[in-house]
């Protein structure tokens, strides 16, 4: 059995593990990184690079067959070769693939252990059955795993998730998405534009992860005219027909309905990978084997373990995944001596059409009282009315004792944009009163951020009139 001491091990080598293991590096310290699978990250082989791919190539075939609208008629057969576009999809996903692993190479060998880590104790690790790490400190960054439920096993390679799509030489004819959250409407919409008849059912009333009901019912809208979307939708069973699987479903207040697909794509949800042998670090686990842990530095109790991206199930995003593995590597780094790490404001974009994004604070989590709301409805705005992406909706937030943005929600066109505007407003710690004196152009679709900001500083001076007044009231009555 080899046996190996280091000052930091990173259990996983994604974007979490190689943020970690850049950052203990850094500092002067040893390092060994850890992998059991696959070098590359979740978001180059499988997430975020394939995927936006696919809806490029989607948002091409759209284009075409919507062209019509504008007065631009394509006179002839537009044909979309499944092939090739999962050709390209695979060809340009590995070449993001490759730079991750460009990066990898340049780690000294002696720093890289191939095989399962489990922990022996808080200060040791079994690799496999060929290595002993022994290690002061350990960043646990072994990602998440798409949630297969129990009842679609049975029907064997018909249920596939995320991953598997992106593996695929040809598009099928025909998918069931189950879960309206970001990667079922991400996928489910582009492979219904590019011609995979599809059909996205949701158990709850959720879609795209919004919280706010008035923009989430925008979207809504705007996707049920486009594409085969039930929210409130129980799949009551499944079975695998020769190389289809039979599924009966019923929407709340409908009949039950049976349909066959060549495949159920699971959109469900991720489940942290946490086949560790936790337990062993003396780490006090809740029922789904998760650690308890500091969310600010990430350790875990007062254990020299530490936790980073996916794995710890808060925001499975590249950005919070890559601030996590800095904050978790520089805490390991400089142990027992934590610290708080520095948080950017939150942002989440969903790449579909209309787009979705959410900053800061989100609506559920707004206090009851003292919030100021502006709205805007891209339906008339300008701009998105020129280019027939006049859909959705966008909702400001703002604190009525400062007049401070606090957070938004939105679905419309080029949300992504307007996402990391509002993102660096929360940061800067602008007021609505402030972002309304930057420069607007015209004619742009920033026009409707400036409709909605307008709309928040008329609730905010009304707020203000009325605390003015009540005060005028209270003296009055002294």
């Amino acid at each position: 059995m080899k046996r190996i001491n280091t000052d930091v091990a990173i259990i996983g080598a994604g974007t979490a593990g190689l943020t970690a293991y850049r950052a203990v590096k850094t500092a002067g310290l040893r390092a060994v990184l850890i992998e059991s699978g696959p070098y590359g990250t979740t978001c180059a082989r499988v997430g975020c690079m394939p995927s936006k791919l696919l809806i490029a190539a989607a948002d091409a075939a759209h284009g075409t067959a919507t062209a019509a609208d504008f007065g631009v008629h394509i006179d002839g057969e537009v044909r979309i070769d499944g092939r090739e576009i999962m050709e390209r999809v695979k060809r340009e996903r590995d070449r993001f693939v490759g730079f991750v692993l460009e990066s990898v190479d340049n780690i000294p060998d002696a720093d890289k252990v191939r095989g399962h880590a489990k922990f022996l104790s808080a200060t040791e690790l079994q690799i496999d059955d060929h290595t002993v790490v022994h290690a002061e400190r350990t960043v646990i960054a072994t990602g998440s795993s798409p949630v297969v439920p129990k009842e679609y096993k049975k029907i064997g390679d018909r249920a596939i998730v995320n991953d598997d799509v992106f593996a695929w030489d040809d598009l099928p004819r025909s998918v069931m998405v189950v879960g309206a959250g970001v990667i079922g409407l991400e996928l489910g919409q582009a492979l219904s534009r590019l011609g995979v008849r599809t059909r996205i059912v949701s158990r709850g009333e959720g879609i795209a992860g919004l919280s706010d009901p008035v923009v989430r019912d925008s979207l809504r809208a705007a996707l049920q005219a486009e594409l085969s979307l039930q929210t409130s939708t129980r799949v009551l069973g499944v079975e695998r027909i020769g190389d289809e699987v039979e599924v009966r479903y019923q929407e709340e207040g409908q009949a039950e309905r049976t349909e066959r697909f060549d495949y159920i794509l699971l959109a469900t949800g991720r489940s942290p990978n946490l086949d560790l042998d936790l337990a062993k670090t003396g780490a006090k686990l809740n029922e789904k084997g998760m650690p308890d842990y500091d969310p600010d530095t990430l350790q875990v109790a007062d254990l020299p373990l530490f936790i980073a991206g996916d794995v710890n199930g808060v925001l499975p995003l590249l950005h919070e995944a890559a601030d996590d593995g800095h904050i978790a590597g520089s805490n390991a780094a400089a142990y027992p001596d934590v610290k708080p790490g520095k948080r950017r404001a939150p942002m989440a974009v969903v790449f579909s059409d209309p787009q979705v994004a959410a900053v800061g604070v989100r609506f559920r989590d707004l206090p009851q009282q003292g919030v100021a709301v502006g709205e805007v409805d891209f339906n008339g705005q300008g701009r998105s009315r020129i280019m027939l992406k006049n859909r959705g909706k966008l909702r400001v937030y703002a604190g009525h004792a400062d007049g401070r943005l606090l957070g938004a929600e939105m679905a419309g066109p080029a949300m992504e944009h307007i996402a990391h505007l509002l993102a660096w407003a929360i940061q800067k710690k602008l007021t609505i009163p402030e972002m309304l004196a930057m420069p607007f152009y015209h004619p742009v679709v920033e026009e409707g951020l400036r409709t909605a900001l307008r709309h928040a500083a008329m609730e905010l001076k009304a707020a203000e009139l009325e605390r003015v007044s009540e005060g005028e009231q209270a003296v009055n009555n002294a």
